[in-house]
């Protein structure tokens, strides 16, 4: 999988989870004893494990739609994938911390959300920092030039 292909699915794959958490059926109440967070419209868990509210949602979109648009350059998509490691590590790290955990009330960050953020993380890692890029460059040269 190149960079970009990486960009395309995963901008895919959040802008679809970014919709899913506009649709009430998607969402389950959360269960007693979930930390509270002061924006609450739209709160819930997302297919019963991911909390979530409208801040969330929004976030998931907007990541999704970035990672769509980067896709179609090589150099947009590793700033995409390396931006997305960084910031996804520090929700990771944020989902462990209490009170940092509902990002100071307003976006919910623990549960499966951790291990989510932290395999994006580390996903975005590989495609941001670690594969060659001459690789991907000269794959995109070649098709600019055809």
């Amino acid at each position: 999988m190149t960079t970009p292909q990486f960009a395309l699915v995963l901008g895919i794959v959040y802008a679809i989870v970014g919709l899913a958490g506009f649709l009430p059926a998607a969402l389950t109440t959360p269960p007693p004893g979930a930390p509270p967070v002061q924006v609450d419209a739209g709160y819930g868990y997302l297919f019963g494990l991911f909390p979530v509210n409208i801040l969330h949602t929004l976030v998931h979109l907007a990541v999704g739609l970035w990672g769509i648009v980067a896709s179609r350059r090589v150099g947009a998509s590793r700033t995409f994938a390396a931006s997305v490691a960084v910031i996804f590590g520090v929700l990771t790290v944020m989902g462990l911390i209490p009170g940092l955990n509902t990002t100071f009330g307003l976006i919910p960050l623990f549960g499966h959300d951790i291990w989510l953020h932290a395999l994006t993380a580390l996903a975005a890692a590989y495609f941001g920092f670690g594969r060659p890029a001459a690789v991907g460059v000269a794959r995109d040269e070649r098709r600019r030039a055809a």
